[in-house]
């Protein structure tokens, strides 16, 4: 016959203890349900929601730990009774400990987004913070589960056992967790020294794109039609890469046009200005007009612009080059490339005049040089920016 009497004095403390517990768990969730409401506005009510979730779940388990105290059950039952109780607090702190870093993460990128003009020191601010708080909050689940495992004696044995042979496994460990290590080394000197940021416009690869995403592992490079590149972080390191927006988002672009040896370069230079000065994405600094290449047909001429950043860069030459042909095509279509067969006729005395010098200032192009067209010239031409 079972001694219910023993059975009721075991079951009322603990029925007493998670009843409390759930009334508590209730109020404390219909508190963060409240805060929920008030979250974008006031900083207590995210700090409450960090809190309460992860309180809600352990306020029951310490009711019954307690409870557990109270009950005639023997030792060793009421001793692993407790001993699974105390995992489960301890795994709830170790879970308040990463809401409150991922919370700490949301409120810094909140006071820094880049979603403005000039946003260079926001995303290396948001480069740093997601990277760290990842390994934060990895180191921390990790030593939380640790924790909790050598609570187990039997582990607790295995642990010393291991440590004798700590010198080959040791090694083996090493050998074996060494792309992990690594990209975990690679992700801090990113987040520390940042060569890459988020919004980023980097060549990788050979691939045109943006920085989208950085995590503890791999960063996501957002190629300009769509395509994700995914990469190890480690790669950062070890790799030469292009990174246009590394000090500022300004780039200069070129167009290149081939044309005739008739072509009037000022009035060139004159319909480049007017077109730079008509576009709201011509940033003001450079508008150039050179003729940089000749051969025994045609003349090369490089228009070199400048913008805010490789998007309104990239839409700017295409503007450039669309309508300086056609304004060539209107107003100076000897200009256009052509064959012509020399018949031997004399040139006129008109045609012996010497042109008039182009000013010193329409020629220069300030810190331009020849191998810029790779870097944000034709080089990039199948990238839309």
């Amino acid at each position: 016959m079972p001694d219910w009497q023993q059975a009721i004095a075991v079951a009322w403390p603990l029925l007493v203890a998670l009843l409390l517990g759930l009334v508590l768990r209730h109020v404390l969730l219909a508190i963060e349900r409240g805060a929920r409401q008030h979250a974008d506005s006031h900083a207590s009510a995210r700090v409450l929601r960090v809190i309460v979730v992860p309180a809600a779940l352990a306020v029951p388990l310490l009711f019954l730990a307690v409870a557990v105290h109270s009950t005639p059950l023997p030792s060793d039952v009421a001793g692993h009774v407790r001993h699974w109780l105390g995992i489960g607090v301890l795994l709830c702190v170790v879970w308040l400990a990463v809401r409150a870093v991922g919370a700490l993460q949301a409120r810094i990128l909140r006071e820094h987004p880049v979603d403005v003009e000039d946003n260079l020191a926001a995303r290396r601010i948001q480069t740093q913070t997601r990277v760290i708080a990842r390994v934060m909050q990895g180191a921390i689940i990790l030593v939380g589960v640790a924790l909790a495992l050598m609570t187990f004696p039997a582990i607790r044995q295995i642990g010393a056992t291991l440590l004798a042979s700590a010198g080959i496994i040791g090694l083996v460990a090493g050998i074996a967790a060494k792309p992990v290590f690594g990209n975990l080394i690679a992700g801090l000197q990113i987040a520390l020294a940042q060569p890459i940021r988020l919004d980023d416009v980097v060549i990788v690869e050979g691939e045109w794109g943006r920085i989208e995403e950085i995590t503890s592992t791999y960063v996501v490079v957002r190629v300009w039609d769509e395509r994700r590149l995914v990469v190890p972080l480690q790669w950062f390191i070890e790799n030469p890469f292009q990174n246009w927006t590394r000090t500022s988002s300004q780039l200069l672009g070129t167009a290149f046009l081939w044309l005739d040896y008739r072509t009037p370069m000022a009035d060139v230079r004159t319909e480049l200005q007017r077109i730079c000065e008509s576009d709201p994405r011509w940033d003001g600094r450079v508008c150039v007009a050179q003729v940089t290449e000749t051969s025994e047909h045609t003349i090369q001429v490089r228009l070199l612009v400048s913008s805010r950043n490789s998007g309104d860069l990239f839409d700017l030459r295409c503007a450039v080059r669309e309508r300086m042909v056609d304004y060539l095509n209107r107003c100076h279509p000897q200009a256009l490339p052509r064959l012509r067969a020399d018949l031997g006729s004399e040139p006129t005395a008109a045609a012996q005049a010497p042109a008039a010098a182009p000013e010193h200032s329409d020629t220069v192009s300030p810190g331009a040089e020849d191998g810029l067209d790779d870097l944000a010239g034709d080089g990039a031409a199948g990238a839309p920016g």
